[in-house]
């Protein structure tokens, strides 16, 4: 019999496979169920290719706690390539301000109007209706550690605001941060939700919660 040469799978090795992908369609049915947060940080895993690297859940609460702060009643949040605040501030549904996204990565789209594509390398390159000096606090963490980087970003992040900045970048940035946007190093110190070979810090433009 033919059947005979064809290698057959043992029942526990069966049972195990099924297991398996069980477990999986169950994962993915709670994405698709209403249940599924889809705000919660790590909903959208990182791509490293893109340099992203997410927040703590801790640290990303206390960004969005003090930008909440900052903005003040009815105030707008601009988030400059710093979804896993964004994640976190939509978790505070309900609160008296609105925020947006601007990201490279597309798969954010899946929040809807308030996603707006941004590519770092052409910082002014905005929809029409994102007027200028709109929002009352923007954050900030540009994905790459140069110059050209901060100093590309820090166009659109002066373009966005009214006056308030937050920044989140590595601490080897200091005096880059303080020559292209004016802001002083806080006392707060970030976390990532993986550990980085380097050292990130906040920095302000005004007198914050975070020292």
């Amino acid at each position: 019999d033919d059947d005979d040469d064809i290698p057959q799978l043992s029942s526990h090795t069966l049972a195990a496979l099924q297991a398996f992908y069980l477990e999986q369609q169950q994962r993915e049915g709670i994405k698709t169920s209403q249940g599924f947060n889809q705000y919660s940080i790590g909903s959208i895993e990182e791509d490293w290719q893109l340099s992203q690297f997410w927040y703590s859940d801790e640290t990303a609460s206390c960004l969005a706690n003090e930008a909440v702060a900052a903005s003040g009643k009815g105030g707008r949040i601009a988030c400059v390539s710093a979804p896993s605040v964004y994640q976190k501030l939509k978790e505070q549904d309900g609160k008296d301000f609105s925020v947006c996204i601007l990201e490279y990565d597309r798969r954010f789209s899946v929040y809807g109007e308030e996603f707006i594509f941004y590519d770092y390398n052409h910082p002014l390159n905005l929809p029409e209706n994102l007027l200028p000096h709109s929002f009352d606090i923007v954050i900030a963490d540009p994905p790459y550690l140069s110059e050209e980087c901060l100093q590309k970003t820090a166009e659109t992040i002066k373009y966005l605001t009214k006056g308030k900045i937050l920044l989140c970048t590595g601490a080897i940035m200091e005096e880059l941060a303080a020559k292209h946007l004016g802001v002083k190093i806080c006392k707060f110190i970030p976390k990532h939700s993986r550990n980085l070979a380097n050292e990130f810090r906040c920095y302000v433009n005004y007198a914050s919660g975070l020292d």
